[in-house]
């Protein structure tokens, strides 16, 4: 299946809706000051803005590396494992279409499934010091992903799991890493006015699981009839698209 252009809007936009689900977007001053070492007055402080900006900047940077480093290895096994049983694809791209669009009646609270309802995490006490520290501590992030996200993670592990390259695959989870560490860096820089959009968002919050969740379910249908190649093939008759292929 060749899933040019249509795979960088997919991956990107699964990124982002991770940012905004209720296991990542309350936790963003957390995460913040935790993997800065300051307090929160110290980065909302006039005082010292260079510093301030410098640490947060690099640090949320090694963060986002740290998680997005794991996501790439993920991206690169779920193609191994593609590849490996190539000669299913078929049947591989079924079973993947109706897992997500499961995953997608989940996050909208249609359907309870058990395997997803137990949080898996990694608590560290104390962050080991410097970059290298925020680094692990993305990694860790990754790792112990929560199951609200881990629904959006999967569809993408089970989208780059039919590309048939491990390139694609690792590309897929670059992107979709972009598309969650974007919103971060961008909101870390900016946290007082995070706070406030904060505030405005959680009233929607119910919305946002639902539009995550109806988000999944076209995908997994696109997968399960195999249209992305269709589309795909719409976009290169009309010249739309990324110049940058998966």
């Amino acid at each position: 299946m060749d899933y040019s252009h249509v795979s960088i809007f997919v991956a990107f936009s699964a990124g982002f809706l991770s940012f905004v689900s209720p296991c990542v977007l309350p936790l963003v001053p957390s995460f913040v000051t935790y993997i800065t070492g300051l307090t929160f007055e110290d980065i909302t402080s006039a005082k010292e803005k260079t510093r301030v900006r410098y640490i947060t900047i690099t640090n949320s940077l090694a963060f986002i590396g740290g998680f997005s480093f794991i996501f790439v290895l993920l991206g690169a096994s779920a193609t191994f494992i593609g590849e490996a049983f190539l000669a299913y694809q078929d049947i591989i791209q079924k079973i993947g279409g109706i897992l997500i669009v499961l995953f997608g009646l989940y996050i909208m609270g249609v359907i309870k499934l058990n395997f997803l309802s137990s949080e898996k995490k990694f608590h560290i006490e104390n962050k080991p010091a410097g970059f290298i520290g925020s680094f692990l501590v993305g990694m860790a992030f990754a790792a112990g992903w929560t199951p609200c996200v881990g629904p959006i993670l999967g569809t993408i592990l089970l989208y780059a799991s039919t590309t048939g390259s491990v390139a694609k695959g690792m590309g897929l989870l670059a992107v979709y890493s972009l598309g969650l560490g974007l919103p971060f860096f961008i909101s870390a820089l900016a946290i007082n006015t995070f706070i406030a959009t904060f505030k405005v968002i959680t009233r929607y919050m119910r919305w946002i699981n639902i539009l995550s969740g109806a988000f999944l379910i076209l995908v997994g249908i696109m997968i399960f009839t195999d249209s992305l190649t269709f589309i795909t093939a719409w976009f290169q008759k009309h010249g739309i698209g990324w110049s940058v292929e998966l």
